[in-house]
């Protein structure tokens, strides 16, 4: 009897600490951290690895050891992996863009310059620049398989894939040409003239006109892809060197790199003008901007380093020291590509 009353207590009790706990205004459990921002990755061409770069404290993490002369880096349409491409190695190189750990290398990709999935990530492309040729690979999610090795004029360069995922658009450095080849046949469909030494290519979200960096040159071409062959209806003077290209983000707007003239120049791609001129110091090549749109992450090329600039001001804010020519610029926290 006594042992039941005290249980019954002590249950009475602790009931009624339970409900005057309940009656008090309880801490609000802590919101989850959130996610570091992903790093940014800058390609060094001459020494075969790349620079993994904070963007909060703004200093060199570690490098990444990849293949000799990796040249272009590509992030995958599903935002899984940043690909080096390394052109004397005839391999690529997997990372995770969150983690910046390799993921794995894929060898047997004979001298991949310049490289791009179709959005519909079904093709693989690569142009070797130094055998002259454009390969294309069909693609499963996990290995490259080649359909067909197209020989091509000297030098391709740089290359687009239209947004049916139908087309590649590809630059011929040292015979001055741009060419289509259909992804479905593997076959080149028309070739023209261009300025000289064309490298970048940039198609409007339409797919009715392609842009071309005259590196040899002062500007960019501006082709009509909308019909048959491409028909040249402009050239945009920008500055000496025109080379590299990066979408805004808004739909309407695109820079270039002046490699010679140490500037970047916004198109308006809806009127084909430019409206806007920012510094781009000592050798400008790839870039990448902030997802907010307010930064600009450029590889000074022939500085070994990684310039920050900021929109609204047009300033460069900081450079932090990477490798030897450093070349692509990748994030994960990006504008879209368009």
């Amino acid at each position: 009897m006594i042992f039941r009353a005290l249980t019954l207590s002590l249950g009475l009790a602790a009931c009624t600490a339970v409900l005057a706990m309940s009656g008090k205004p309880q801490p609000t459990p802590p919101e989850p951290a959130a996610p570091a921002p992903a790093p940014i990755f800058v390609l060094n061409s001459l020494e075969g690895n790349v620079s993994v770069i904070d963007p909060v404290t703004w200093t060199e993490t570690k490098r990444i050891p990849t293949g000799k002369e990796p040249h272009h880096l590509y992030l995958t349409p599903d935002e899984k992996s940043v690909i080096v491409a390394n052109a004397l190695s005839d391999s690529l190189t997997f990372i995770d863009p969150r983690t910046a750990e390799i993921q794995r290398t894929i060898p047997g990709i004979l001298d991949p310059y310049h490289l791009r999935f179709s959005p519909d990530m079904k093709w693989f492309v690569t142009v070797a620049n130094r055998l002259n040729h454009i390969d294309i690979y069909k693609w499963d999610g996990q290995t490259p398989t080649l359909v067909k090795r197209i020989p091509t004029a000297k030098t391709p360069s740089h290359m687009w894939i239209d947004s049916k995922s139908t087309t590649v658009w590809a630059t011929m450095q040292d015979s001055n040409e741009l060419v289509a080849v259909d992804l479905a046949t593997q076959v080149i469909k028309w070739r023209v003239k261009t300025g000289q030494m064309p490298a970048d290519v940039f198609a409007t979200p339409d797919d009715k006109f392609v842009l071309v960096g005259l590196t040899g040159g002062d500007g960019v071409e501006v082709f009509d892809v909308s019909n048959g062959p491409a028909k040249k209806i402009k050239k945009i003077s920008t500055g000496k060197g025109a080379h590299a290209f990066r979408a805004v983000g808004d739909k309407q707007h695109v820079l270039v790199s002046n490699r010679v003239a140490n500037t970047l120049s916004k198109i308006d791609y809806t009127t084909f003008t430019v409206v806007d001129q920012y510094p781009g110091p000592t050798g400008p090549d790839c870039m990448d901007i902030s997802a907010d749109g307010k930064t600009i992450f450029l590889a000074s090329r022939w500085a070994q380093k990684l310039t920050v600039i900021d929109v609204a001001t047009r300033k460069v804010v900081r450079q932090i020291k990477v490798g030897k020519s450093p070349h692509g610029v990748w994030t994960l926290d990006h504008a879209p590509r368009q």
